[in-house]
């Protein structure tokens, strides 16, 4: 009996911008029910590579299948949520929370929201513990309720795949744990999920698989790394500023979980645990 193909295979990946090799040679795929975080310092490709899978940024070479299709039209996009990094609420003319989440009803074809898109928009928002807020300007919403905001458009649609990238970058504890616990909810029934992290943070308990990028090449791909006891502390700070380096050279001041535990094989030096 064969098994089912990937919702995800991407194969030979490479990807350039202005310029600059950012991705170089990925593989991946991402098989029904995983869950996989995508780690990786600050430049070291991630959200240039949930973006090249979504199609959002062209490839350079290899390529990129979706649920058995190779990326375009064939693509059954309805089975896709995606959420991209969280930017400030707009001003001007502001939306209400439901109003954003039907927007997730459109796409594909369809220009006019179904009559039912209030009752759906309220049951995405429901899922992510917003459902009182369904009537309110996105922009009366803290950072970490506008992120759930943004998660609860992609699961109108009723996907399949969920790929959500640094979903709580700048987002307060409470939120966190808010997200986590939904997203706890959602895998529980049966939910794929792709989730670009700095660190695993309050998502520990949930992801069973870590992808490590570094300089655009895939590190480590396996069982989640173990948070290094400096990483504990509590003055330790977890944003680590990180400058791309060329094949062969050092990596730059960056020292962070994944940098400590899984060092450019070709940098050729030992890993760093300064903060």
């Amino acid at each position: 009996m064969t098994s089912p193909a990937p919702l995800v295979a991407a194969r030979g990946v490479h990807v350039s911008l202005g310029g600059s090799e950012i991705l170089r040679g990925i593989d991946l795929a991402i098989p029904q029910g995983d869950v996989v975080a995508l780690l990786g310092a600050n430049g070291s490709g991630k959200s240039t590579l949930v973006r090249s899978l979504v199609g959002i940024v062209p490839l350079s070479a290899g390529t990129v299948e979706l649920f058995g299709a190779p990326l375009g039209p064939r693509v059954p996009w309805r089975r896709l949520g995606y959420v991209p990094q969280r930017v400030a609420a707009p001003s001007g003319m502001p939306s209400t929370a439901a109003e954003v989440v039907a927007s997730g009803l459109l796409g594909g074809g369809r220009l006019w929201l179904p009559r039912d898109w209030r009752t759906r928009a309220v049951a995405a928002l429901d899922q992510v513990g917003l459902a009182d807020r369904a009537a309110d300007s996105t922009a009366e919403l803290s950072g970490g309720q506008q992120q759930r905001v943004l998660i609860a458009r992609a699961l109108v649609r009723r996907p399949d795949l969920l790929v959500l990238d640094e979903p709580v970058a700048g987002v307060d504890k409470s939120s966190q744990e808010s997200f986590a616990a939904t997203m706890t909810r959602l895998v529980g029934d049966g939910l794929t999920v792709l989730v670009v992290l700095h660190e695993l943070g309050a998502l520990a308990p949930l992801v069973r698989r870590a992808v490590v990028l570094r300089h655009g090449r895939v590190v480590h791909d396996g069982a989640p790394p173990r948070p290094a006891s400096l990483h504990a502390g509590a003055t330790h700070q977890h944003q680590h500023p990180h400058e791309p380096a060329p094949d062969g050279a050092p990596a730059g001041p960056t020292t962070g979980l994944v940098d400590t535990l899984y060092p450019d094989p070709a940098a050729g030096h030992a890993p760093r645990t300064a903060s």
